[in-house]
């Protein structure tokens, strides 16, 4: 029976809802709760249509009729990244980091390739440098990822010319500036890629700036925000450090939807200015369609949001998670990362759990005690098979209100399950239950009669709002069952 197949899953997902919103602490450094308004945006009218759109002949062409209200948000959202990352271009139809990430190394291709002989095949970028995926690089800026097939083989080695950055042999998790120069000359990449998923120190971005621009041709450098994207400006700000284009996800450590964006400052004049016009044909038609417009809807409310609490969310990420740091050392976790710069500059803690059992093994256990994280290849493993590593963040704990000595008993019962073997569960649902309101958004007493009303929209006039009209009591009850 359809009622019985849809009502298990409705009744599985209710369960899902209470236990990853109140009852485990959600430390998934690549996750985050939107708001509930950014929530209702996701889901109103724009989450089933459709606003293609490109440029022609310096005009704005849509391609679908009723599309003037997606075009407005469309517009005021790009804005409203101007405000945040102080920059001059924005490109918001990418649906995610990853294909935010791809779309700049096609707009690479066509841009190496402007001059080339009509209809001769395309070259591909002759060297890349990024971070190794097993020093924290992004899966996404890996030949095995989103850069497949756009950089030439190196015929030495049979494998795709991708140069990693040389790392400190005394912490891995920092780029070694002094062996940057000779590299980059050495090897004269086409791009640059910063960032990481592992990511808890800057890279050197005014540093390799210095040195591009003694080159010729100049490398494209490019920032892959993905994970610290909330934290642009407290953390590094890369644009203004040399970055000549930026990309991220805007749900990890950002507010918003899960989506991507990809921005860039890169002035009319500037010899790269031409890709910034690929880029923009590689968002439509090169890699979306539909971009996906319910959730550009609550991308805008979630813009708002961040740009109203931007100093003060930042501040209180970056001081968690180095109280975090420093609680679980104190319970005898090891903590990876420069004690003398607070284990970390970003929402991000590592942890190394080799003498407790497997990352899997430990994060499996703490899962079932309702602290989810997940294991993480170290520098020094042979791959994340065999993790020895747990990435956490605190990024969402954050924004539900926990404070730097809040962290101190969560690393007490973290340290219970991975070191003393203790089941802990129902001291995470206890203390859990005291952060469940969000922060850093509209408080309750006016987000909520603004989300009623926009329910409302979503029912009116149909059947559906005459039956919740006589079924409150019902849904009140409901309510207090999932308390």
């Amino acid at each position: 029976m359809l009622r019985d197949k849809i009502s298990s899953v409705i009744e599985r997902t209710i369960a899902n809802n209470v236990w990853r919103q109140n009852r485990c602490f959600n430390l998934i450094p690549s996750e985050t709760t939107p708001s509930l308004l950014v929530k209702l945006c996701e889901i109103s009218d724009p989450a089933g249509r459709y606003a293609e759109h490109r440029t022609l002949k310096g005009k704005e062409i849509y391609f679908y009729q009723g599309t003037d209200f997606i075009r407005d948000v469309e517009e005021e959202t790009r804005t409203a990244f101007y405000e945040y990352f102080g920059c001059t271009r924005a490109e918001l139809r990418p649906i995610s980091g990853q294909m935010a990430n791809e779309v700049v190394f096609k707009a690479m291709l066509k841009f190496l390739n402007r001059g080339a002989t009509p209809g001769a095949p395309f070259r591909r970028m002759r060297a890349v440098m990024n971070n190794e995926l097993t020093k924290g690089g992004h899966l996404s800026s890996q030949p095995m990822g989103a850069l497949f097939n756009f950089v030439e083989t190196d015929p030495a080695t049979g494998k795709e010319k991708v140069v990693n950055f040389p790392v400190m042999k005394d912490d891995p998790y920092r780029i070694d500036v002094s062996k940057l120069e000779g590299l980059l000359l050495s090897e004269r990449p086409e791009l640059v890629v910063f960032g990481k998923s592992m990511f808890i120190h800057p890279e050197p971005v005014r540093e390799v700036a210095g040195i591009a621009g003694r080159m010729n041709p100049r490398p494209l450098i490019m920032y892959d925000m993905a994970h610290v994207l909330g934290l642009y400006g407290a953390f590094q700000e890369p644009l203004a450090e040399g970055a000549d284009v930026l990309t991220g996800s805007t749900h990890k450590t950002f507010f918003g939807p899960q989506r991507g964006v990809i921005a860039s400052s890169i002035p009319k004049d500037s010899p790269h200015a031409p890709f910034w016009t690929e880029v923009r044909s590689r968002a439509f038609p090169g890699s979306t369609s539909n971009h996906h417009l319910g959730t550009l809807l609550g991308l805008l409310v979630a813009v708002y949001e961040m740009n109203a609490f931007k100093k003060e969310y930042q501040e209180q990420v970056i001081k968690n998670a180095r109280a975090f740091a420093r609680h679980l050392k104190a319970q005898g976790l090891e903590v990876e990362g420069d004690p003398a710069l607070g284990y970390t500059s970003t929402h991000q803690v590592i942890l190394r759990v080799r003498k407790h059992g497997t990352g899997e093994e430990v994060a499996r256990a703490l899962e079932e005690n309702g602290i989810v994280v997940n294991y993480q290849a170290l520098p020094d493993d042979e791959s994340f098979i065999n993790s020895s590593g747990l990435r956490t963040g605190v990024q969402e704990m954050t924004r539900f209100g926990m404070k730097e000595a809040d962290f101190e008993p969560l690393a007490g019962l973290m340290a219970d399950v991975v070191v003393r073997k203790k089941e802990v569960r129902d001291e995470v649902a206890r203390m859990r239950a005291g952060f469940t309101e969000m922060q850093y958004c509209l408080p309750a007493a006016d987000a909520l009669p603004l989300a009623a009303n926009v329910l409302a929209s979503m029912l009116h006039g149909s059947e559906y709002a005459k039956l919740f009209a006589r079924n409150l009591e019902t849904a009140s009850g409901l309510l207090e069952r999932a308390r």
